[in-house]
């Protein structure tokens, strides 16, 4: 930091009191009347409109956020007085390293600092952070910050920004020094919560993972839905992975997986599991146009995959073939395992069928095929060709089998 910087910071503030200085009823709101709402950009939104009609002149605030996410290093929960809602930004994996970051305000809290004030109301000084000129051209005259200290000793940011002339007043900055420690208890109780979902929807899905979160976490339980079920497996991957050096058949496979899970997603289909180079997906039932948006989907990932093909050619890799099989049916999922180590794992016959027929694409050389089931309840969205009867390992009857037509 520039000598300039430092004259902003300030130090640490010794309390020969306990906290909080003096009753406050937004704190007592804040600790005791807020356990009903589960979202913190809710809950802060609600903050900082009591602490207006309080008269506390506060007209902008953020929470500041670094986590653990398979998705997002950071996030950001903006509010904004004439906002009636908060504007909630992610940030990706890298962002700690850019020089936006490291010259921030929101850095030295992270760095150690445990308090912040700047007058925004007086000439820039020399040096001074890029965000002092946005929040300054904005109207605001003073900017605070405070680390808020979760366990583990993560440390997160809250920042208030006042437009009174003159900045924030003495007992303003007692206040909102004064909520800190409470701010700092209910976010990490809704931030714990939000990781968690995140992470078990990353992982299991949003069927599975709101299964899990409703108490459906004993051994042996399940539920069943109906759906049109898709199950996915690339070919040749054991050869790939034995001739390409690991980080190109990471890089690969999670291009694959790219390609076709957005159009899953996009069409409303949901992934239940990832299975080596494969994957299961159901379009379920209780949406009419089920059969039909998952041929949508297929058609739209077959054209991301041949992209993907494209690419691997020039750079010396040959194309990736696939399978796929269309069932539709009841598919289980629930919590099977040992005593100590459960999977959320998705069994049943209709699974079953849809995986052989996946496994009868590599014999007739075509790469998505559909069971008569499955074409009858799509009806006649799409001109399918009949393959005739194939039998399938574990079934005694044979079954009309069903190719869908090649993409333009």
């Amino acid at each position: 930091m520039t000598e300039a910087n430092h004259a902003e910071l300030s130090p640490s503030r010794a309390s020969s009191h306990l906290w909080p200085s003096r009753p406050y009823e937004i704190l007592n709101w804040l600790v005791l009347e807020t356990s009903g709402q589960r979202f913190i950009d809710n809950l802060f939104v609600e903050l900082c409109q009591r602490l207006n009609n309080m008269g506390v002149s506060v007209a902008r605030a953020a929470l500041n956020f670094m986590v653990e996410n398979p998705q997002f290093r950071g996030a950001r929960i903006l509010w904004r007085r004439e906002l009636k809602e908060a504007e909630f930004t992610t940030y990706a994996y890298g962002s700690e390293n850019t020089v936006e970051y490291r010259n921030s305000p929101v850095h030295d809290i992270h760095a150690g600092l445990t308090e912040l004030r700047y007058r925004l109301d007086t000439p820039p000084l020399p040096g001074e952070y890029a965000i002092y000129a946005d929040l300054r051209a904005q109207g605001l005259t003073e900017y605070c910050a405070w680390p808020l200290n979760h366990t583990f000793d993560k440390r997160h940011v809250v920042t208030f920004s006042s437009d009174q002339p003159g900045g924030f007043t003495d007992d303003e900055i007692e206040t909102l020094r004064n909520l800190v420690p409470a701010i700092s208890l209910v976010s990490e109780i809704r931030l714990k919560n939000r990781i968690a979902r995140t992470l078990l929807e990353t992982y299991v899905g949003p069927h599975a993972s709101q299964a899990i979160l409703d108490g459906a976490t004993r051994r042996g339980s399940g539920t069943t839905v109906g759906a049109a079920i898709l199950i996915c497996d690339l070919r040749d991957f054991t050869h790939i992975s034995d001739m390409w050096p690991r980080d190109d058949v990471i890089e690969l496979l999670n291009g694959y997986f790219d390609a076709m899970s957005d159009p899953i997603e996009k069409f409303g289909g949901e992934i239940l599991k990832f299975m080596g180079d494969g994957l299961l997906a159901i379009f379920p039932l209780s949406d009419p146009d089920a059969c039909a948006n998952l041929v949508a989907a297929i058609e739209e990932a077959q054209v991301h995959l041949d992209a993907l093909n494209q690419a691997n050619i020039k750079r010396g890799h040959d194309p990736l073939g696939y399978g796929i099989g269309v069932h539709v049916g009841d598919v289980m999922y629930g919590n099977i395992g040992s005593k100590r180590r459960l999977d959320f794992t998705v069994i049943g016959p209709a699974v079953n069928i849809a995986s052989r027929l996946e496994s009868l694409t590599k014999e007739i050389k075509r790469p998505v095929l559909m069971s008569d089931t499955f074409v009858e309840m799509a009806g006649n969205i799409r001109n399918f060709e009949n393959v005739g009867l194939r039998t399938l390992r574990g079934l005694e009857t044979p079954i009309n089998v069903y190719a869908l037509p090649s993409h333009p």
